[in-house]
């Protein structure tokens, strides 16, 4: 009889403790118990760290200190303004989770973390501790966004104009991209061509006729999505009809929390009531019906903006309000999104958080896509090409327009490529043409980008992958500088300023450059490089 079989028994019949304590089924029963009591769960977990493990974390904007090599601290109650995942991967097959936020101590050879979370180990590989942690906690819908944002570029008005977005700007934007030969794609219209924050409709005194602006970017084949977020002023006239609602979260007092975020303060719709996550949604429909809006990008959504906040739904954490705007974009097969809780495996399209100008952060693109991939988030942008971050372009702002170029080639073979500046304005004769053959290299591949994406909607397997998710056990783990994208498509974009060779690691197999050169791994080869050069390698066989 099995130990499960004489339990069973012993329930329905006990026996005498002395009989137990002879026969030593006590200890059975007893451990059988505790591992009832306990499955993989564990409150404070503490694990050693041995030679050879390596570690991957949820924080997407801390990629780049991914695996863990050093001291690292992270507190899951911040989201550091970007994605973040309640998991831990590791190159041997071990994961952590939890359904709530929790505190990693990790010291090199400790980690020690601070929350209920439960632990497995799953095969002995990265990719099967991934496999694991998709199919349990983060499984595939099925779905995926707009096919648009994989098979072409993306283009947002923020750089160009900034606080002044207008009709008449961003249809001279929008014919200056097909002026100078480049494809039309999705066109983000950024922040400010609304009234107000929470009054959704385009100013009447830089949108003389919106629906004719739609019209005129959809017949030069852009789709359109607009900027939102789930602000609202306090001086418009929706805020005193939603706090008469009831639809916005509150303060100590029980009057709408005023928040303090990058624009300003302004009260926060409060989507744990069902009636006004309904009505929000009800003003995005409306745009779609009335102007032909094809989709949005949904901005903010951090966890600091809902701390110590009132909700409808009383228990509701700040990660539950994160998660819950989340939802709001999966009726939207066109959206964005730069702030996210629990929400891998969706079809929602997730941004990096903006880069400045320069190579320093064009260096930590790859390490935090990856990530990003990890945590289940394969529909991923790295920001804007050349950097997102708009005061790295005011005034007399010296460009680097290497930088750019070296942006634009790396963005070219990852899940999204998004520009911003105009690359026509800012760059000279020769950078241009290079980014332009950037772009080029995407056309010649989007077919095999767009599959890929239909295969992460369904397997859960990231578009981007760290070499060690393919091939495990190599010494490939700490290889951030080059990713594979898929299993067949190797690519190690020149990130170094004036660099003339690059070192690529090959893994087994025969791969053809772009050069046209094969070379056979695994080896780690060193080639020359010129201001054109993309670098990447196809697997022939």
């Amino acid at each position: 009889m099995s130990s499960l079989s004489r339990f069973a028994h012993l329930i329905k019949s006990p026996p005498n403790p002395v009989y137990l304590l002879k026969t030593g089924l006590l200890a059975c029963l007893l451990t059988t118990l505790t591992l009832a009591q306990a499955p993989g769960s564990h409150e404070n977990l503490e694990l050693t760290v041995k030679a050879g493990d390596y570690w991957w974390v949820g924080v997407v904007n801390h990629g780049d200190r991914m695996p863990l090599r050093e001291a690292y601290q992270a507190d899951f109650n911040s989201n550091y303004g970007n994605q973040v995942q309640p998991l831990m991967l590791s190159n041997k097959g071990e994961v952590i989770w939890s359904e709530h936020p929790w505190q990693l101590d990790f010291s090199g050879a400790k980690i020690r973390i601070s929350g209920r979370v439960s632990y497995h180990r799953e095969g002995g590989s990265l990719k099967e501790a991934y496999q694991f942690a998709s199919r349990t906690y983060f499984p595939p819908s099925g779905k995926m966004p707009d096919p648009l944002l994989f098979t072409h570029p993306q283009y947002n008005t923020w750089i160009e104009l900034m606080y002044d977005q207008n009709q008449q700007d961003i249809l001279t934007y929008a014919q200056n991209i097909l002026a100078n030969g480049f494809p039309p794609g999705v066109l983000m219209i950024d922040d400010n061509w609304q009234e107000d924050y929470g009054k959704w409709l385009f100013h009447p005194g830089r949108f003389s006729d919106p629906q004719m602006m739609m019209e005129d970017l959809h017949a030069m084949g852009f789709k359109v999505m607009l900027w939102v977020c789930p602000f609202v002023s306090p001086d418009c006239d929706v805020y005193r009809d939603l706090a008469a609602k009831k639809y916005l979260v509150t303060d100590q007092t029980g009057e709408p929390a005023i928040v303090r975020w990058w624009n300003g303060a302004s009260a926060l719709l409060d989507l744990s009531n069902p009636q006004a996550f309904d009505w929000f949604k009800s003003r995005l429909d409306q745009l779609m019906a009335d102007y032909g809006v094809d989709g949005f990008k949904f901005d903010a959504g951090d966890f600091e903006y809902y701390e110590g906040v009132g909700s409808f739904a009383p228990q509701t954490t700040p990660q539950e309000h994160s998660r819950l705007y989340g939802e709001l974009g999966l009726s939207y097969p066109l959206n964005e999104y730069r702030a996210m809780w629990q929400m891998g495996g969706q079809p929602l399209a997730e941004r990096l958080r903006d880069k400045g100008h320069g190579f320093g952060d064009l260096q930590v693109l790859i390490p935090n896509m990856l990530t990003a991939g990890l945590m289940g988030y394969a529909f991923s942008c790295p920001d804007m090409i050349g950097g997102g971050e708009f005061t790295s372009f005011l005034n007399e702002a010296v460009l680097d327009q290497e930088s750019i170029v070296r942006s634009a080639q790396c963005h070219a073979l990852m899940p999204m490529m998004q520009f911003s500046v105009a690359p026509w304005r800012v760059l000279d004769d020769r950078h241009l043409a290079a980014v332009k053959k950037a772009v080029m290299i995407r056309e010649k591949f989007q077919a095999y980008i767009l599959d890929l994406a239909q295969i992460a909607a369904q397997s859960g397997d990231p578009i981007m992958r760290p070499l060690e998710f393919t091939y495990p056990g190599m010494g490939f783990e700490k290889i951030t500088d080059q990713f594979l994208l898929g299993d067949r498509l190797l690519v190690a974009p020149v990130l170094d300023k004036n660099a003339e060779k690059r070192s690529i690691v090959l893994p087994p197999g025969r791969w053809k450059g772009w050069n046209g050169q094969i070379h056979t791994g695994p080896q780690t080869v060193e080639l020359n490089v010129g201001l054109e050069d993309r670098p990447y390698f196809e697997l022939v066989d």
